[in-house]
């Protein structure tokens, strides 16, 4: 098949709708967020239109650097071991027969079904001292007495793994489902035992692949908002329960709208590396 541009209006036509939608449902918003963001503040919780940058300027103090770096370490964190646990996931998946694959891939989705919420609360339950998994620890005789785990930062890390997990099976098993079995053999033929093919013929095969799940995961961890709440202590909250604490508790919508632009251009940035990537790969 040969591509060409679209030449008429009809033609036009299948883009028109998403088109729109883009610019109602994110140009437009984020164009008046950017005016917010270099309004002045008010006393009392209003704000003025003006052409300020001190909300800007309030990126380079201490608590604001803690608070993006803390962020940005978690959210690599999480992508690190997301994909780390579920590349080899993956890839056994993969090799598994069509109807088991199915099974696998029903339940992943019925993961990403479950709200932001639900999977807070439930590691919370999971994590607590009362109906805890500690409980069965002290029942086998591996602790004294059950302890709680939440909130801590391990327990952080592990809900937002948990959630970030099926989206990088899902984004993972398209490039392992189409890998050539033939690679992997020759390596064995080879003398290769089956760890070290994986890490010398599968992984760099996919190296591409790794790296923009890897940029997923970390846009996805970025901005999460209830598991930081839910499941960590108030030096764990992250960039985006920073954004809501001063739009709705400080009533300071100026410098709420402008670490929100940061936090988009941050996330349109990465995304932007990733689809390069892919291209890249492409070809």
């Amino acid at each position: 098949m040969i591509r060409r541009a679209p030449r008429s209006l009809g033609e036009h036509a299948p883009i028109l709708f998403p088109a729109l939608m883009l610019v109602v449902f994110f140009v437009i918003p984020f164009g008046l967020m950017i005016a917010v963001s270099v309004a002045r503040r008010i006393p009392g919780g209003f704000y003025e239109p003006d052409l300020v940058l001190a909300n800007y300027e309030r990126f380079l103090s201490a608590f604001f650097g803690g608070v993006l770096s803390f962020s940005l370490e978690l959210a690599a964190l999480v992508a690190v071991v997301a994909v780390g646990i579920g590349f080899p996931f993956t890839y056994r998946l993969a090799r598994l027969p069509r109807a088991a694959q199915v099974r696998w891939l029903v339940f992943l989705l019925s993961i990403l079904s479950l709200s932001e919420v639900i999977i807070g609360f439930a590691w919370s339950t999971l994590l607590s001292r009362t109906a805890g998994i500690t409980n069965l620890l002290v029942a086998v005789g591996l602790m004294a007495e059950p302890q709680s785990l939440s909130p801590s930062f391990g327990a952080l890390l592990a809900g937002m793994v948990y959630q970030a997990f099926p989206y990088t099976v899902l984004v993972l098993y398209p490039a392992l489902a189409r890998l050539d079995p033939a690679l992997v053999e020759a390596s064995r033929t080879l003398g290769a035992s089956p760890l070290k093919a994986f890490f010398t013929v599968v992984v760099p095969t996919q190296r591409n692949t790794i790296v923009a799940t890897l940029i997923m995961a970390f846009v996805f961890a970025l901005g999460s908002y209830l598991l930081p709440q839910l499941l960590g202590r108030p030096q764990h909250w992250t960039l985006s329960v920073l954004i809501t604490d001063q739009a709705i508790y400080q009533s300071n919508m100026p410098f709420a709208a402008a670490m929100a632009v940061f936090l988009v251009l941050v996330s349109l940035a990465l995304v932007g590396l990733s689809l390069l990537i892919g291209r890249k790969e492409e070809a």
